[in-house]
């Protein structure tokens, strides 16, 4: 574990991990839950970085069922899924909490919304500086360098650190 930066702590057995435990993974990860013979088995969470977790049964290392619960504490559900489908586009928080007058727009599920440094865009997992074609997550560690689709996404879709102000722009001929 020292050269993958992982640590373990909880039950052993004949020096495999064994018994209840905590497995903390070096990106922040967590599993508590059940081992055996140095694997997840049994019934465990998965804790993720940002606030998510999956809560399942494991088998020699492999999870069987489950279910993934979002930060914000929407459950995943591959049979009826009825979130953010073709007829309702709202948030999560917007569905829980109602949404809010109008002008003011919820721009992100997360309430407050995450600040974007300046000039750079929100591309789900982190932070995108199109200058240096570079995506660091939320706490501004290195995910990696963007090809040409990603740029093209992340500035197509992805909101913005900054405002524009467009005004009216008259249709050109071409």
């Amino acid at each position: 574990m020292e050269y993958t930066g992982s640590s373990y702590e909880g039950d052993f057995h004949n020096g495999r991990m064994e018994g209840k435990g905590t497995y903390n993974f070096p990106t922040g990860t967590r599993y508590d839950g059940e081992m055996k013979d140095g694997t997840f088995h049994g019934k465990g969470t998965l804790f993720f970085p940002n606030g998510s977790k999956y809560e399942g049964e494991w088998e020699n290392g492999i999870a069987n069922k489950g279910k993934y619960t979002f930060a914000d504490g929407l459950e995943y559900d591959d049979e009826e899924w009825l979130y953010c489908d073709g007829y309702d586009r709202r948030f999560y928080t917007e569905i829980c909490n109602g949404l809010k007058p109008a002008g003011r727009s919820q721009l992100t599920n997360r309430v407050p919304p995450r600040e974007i440094p300046e000039g750079c865009y929100d591309c789900g997992d982190g932070f995108y500086n199109p200058k240096t074609r570079v995506v660091v997550d939320y706490n501004h560690k290195f995910l990696r360098n963007a090809d040409d689709d990603e740029h093209d996404w992340i500035v197509k879709t992805c909101r913005k650190g900054w405002d524009e102000i467009v005004g009216y722009q008259p249709k050109m001929d071409a």
